[in-house]
């Protein structure tokens, strides 16, 4: 009797042992490597810290290529090199100041200059506002109520939606359009109420773009903080006829010369067929820009050091790619896709980070039936680590430029309740990362590149 027993519980204790897949074995290594050997939180901490805002164009972008081409080459990969790709040079001057006139009060409130917004005269502009909800209501209006005024766009954030990009999505054209769209029908200036969820004083800059307007009607365009934008909107119920003023000293310099930074494992079976993980290396210039997008970059490298690291050999190559010019352009993707489509590469899956250093949840997806259920196929595996999101959507701004014939996207999504407390703001900074969450999104990035290197994607019939 004693025996059985003893034979069943050595044959149990076989199956727990022998049970686990090569896979769930890996992908523990994986996240062990990650959570305790990981160099992303040292990399960041010095992008951050050492170099701090890298908007393109700047020292801090140039220093930032250096820097990250310098760390991948000492990871021995089988290449690592640099992409040229000529970018805006816009900057911001001295600091931007702002208050509400109301008769001989004047309130200040914080703004800052969006991107690529003419600076208003060295004097500073003052004018009657008029408030609005977003660009349709800017139209309905028409020029008559509109000419001479500043716009003030005001609709903030939907709260109600759990998927915060969501809500981002539903008032960024006012931020992005709104000098324009107001522009055409005579204002002087507009300012843009942050995207941001909180009530704070942080304003938010972000890319606004004049569209084909001609020069001469392009208008000084800024974010306010939505502390700000709660007591202008209140200041002007009680009175309608107040002034507003604002200064900005930026401007538009000559295109820069800068560089995407590329490194890679060259692939054992099928080296034609590239996979590709990136972020971008630029960032907005009034903080360091730790979670945009100095976590995706980190991340990014991350993967392909633990990969390295466990002389994995990958079937397809792996490339590491950090884009430069995201934020204000898009330069950097259009160039890596232009070199790609003349090398004549052939991209089966690109998977970018640029939603923050926040505990990973899962992926959002670009891909046909066939590949989204293949990739949901994988939810056991990654059940363990709290990852369960496995959804179609948008994957990345930077990977949106690639056209390979067969391509799969994925982009990391992590937590987004605080993303956009820190996005695009002053307070993006390495103190607002937390290392363990930033090491997770490393290790789950590296688990999806893993399966997908392993397992392939699936191809269209012919027809």
């Amino acid at each position: 009797m004693k025996k059985t027993i003893l034979l069943t519980a050595l044959v149990l204790n076989g199956l727990t042992l022998f049970a686990q897949s090569n896979d769930e074995k890996n992908i523990k290594l994986f996240y062990k490597k990650a959570l305790t050997e990981a160099k992303c939180y040292s990399w960041l901490e010095y992008l951050s810290n050492d170099i701090g805002s890298r908007l393109s164009g700047s020292k801090g972008a140039v220093e930032a290529v250096e820097y990250t081409k310098r760390q991948l080459e000492s990871l021995g990969l089988d290449k690592v090199y640099l992409q040229e790709v000529m970018v805006p040079h816009w900057v911001r001057g001295e600091k931007e100041t702002a208050y509400i006139l109301d008769g001989k009060v004047k309130t200040t409130v914080p703004i800052c200059a969006l991107g690529g917004s003419v600076a208003t005269p060295k004097t500073g502009l003052t004018a009657e506002i008029i408030e609005v909800q977003g660009i349709k209501e800017l139209n309905e209006l028409g020029a008559d109520k509109v000419k001479g005024k500043i716009v003030f766009y005001n609709r903030p954030m939907n709260p109600e939606n759990i998927e915060t990009f969501t809500s981002y999505g539903a008032c960024v054209d006012q931020r992005y359009a709104g000098a324009k769209e107001a522009a055409k029908l005579g204002a002087v200036g507009t300012i843009v109420r942050s995207m941001n969820l909180r009530l704070d004083d942080f304003p938010h800059t972000g890319a606004q773009s004049y569209g084909d307007l001609p020069k001469e009607q392009y208008i000084p365009t800024a974010a306010i903080s939505t502390n700000g934008a709660e007591l202008l909107s209140k200041s002007l119920k009680v009175n309608p006829a107040l002034k507003f003023y604002f200064k900005q000293s930026c401007e538009t310099l000559p295109d820069a010369l800068s560089y995407n930074v590329v490194g890679e494992l060259t692939g054992t079976v099928t080296p034609q067929n590239i996979m590709v993980v990136g972020g971008h290396l630029d960032s907005w210039d009034l903080a360091d820009g730790s979670h945009d997008d100095g976590a995706g970059v980190v991340q990014s490298m991350e993967v392909i050091r633990i990969l390295k690291n466990l002389n994995y050999k990958p079937k397809n190559t792996i490339r590491v790619v950090l884009f430069m010019n995201e934020e204000n352009g898009g330069k950097g993707g259009a160039k890596y896709e232009e070199i790609s489509k003349q090398n004549k590469e052939n991209h089966i899956f690109a998977l970018e980070s640029d939603s923050g250093g926040f505990s990973p949840r899962g992926f959002s997806i670009e891909a046909d039936d066939v590949n989204l259920k293949k990739i949901q196929g994988y939810k056991d595996l990654f059940e363990p680590y709290l990852v369960h999101s496995f959804t179609i959507g948008h994957a990345g701004s930077d990977i949106s430029h690639l056209t390979s014939q067969a391509i799969v996207k994925a982009g990391l999504k992590p937590d987004s309740q605080r993303y956009f407390d820190y996005h695009h703001a002053a307070n993006d900074k390495f103190d607002a990362i937390n290392k363990r969450e930033l090491e997770l999104g490393a290790a789950t990035m590296t688990t999806l590149m893993y399966l997908l290197d392993q397992n392939g994607i699936t191809l269209p019939a012919a027809n």
